[in-house]
């Protein structure tokens, strides 16, 4: 009995884990998607630096690390690239360091949750 309460207590926490991670799948069209993405060209002109995960454990909480899933199903948030910035929810920016990610305005933080 006890090992069965520790088998579903861990899974509870790993589900926590997992359901906090950003998760995301670049959509093909514009009505599929939860958030409309614009990449700016500058690290000033973003709401949120992002870097890019090669793995899902990597990409933990709410601070700009993404992993992108292959799959839709698989993904947290649904995100479809914009051409212009005044189309986007959310304007960001690739980092190519992980120390770099994070938010620079913190009002549209929710849209990731």
């Amino acid at each position: 009995m006890k090992k069965a309460v520790f088998v579903v207590f861990v899974l509870f926490l790993l589900s926590i884990q997992f359901s906090k991670a950003q998760r995301v799948y670049s959509c093909e069209y514009k009505s599929d998607a939860d958030v409309k993405v614009f990449v700016a060209d500058y690290k000033s002109d973003a709401d949120l630096v992002v870097y890019k995960c090669e793995y899902q454990s990597d990409a933990t909480g709410n601070d700009g690390l993404w992993y992108f899933e292959k799959y839709k199903s698989d993904a947290k948030k649904k995100i479809y690239f914009v051409d212009y910035k005044s189309d986007a929810d959310l304007v960001i920016y690739f980092a190519q360091y992980k120390s770099d990610a994070g938010w620079q305005n913190t009002s549209k933080k929710h849209m990731m949750y």
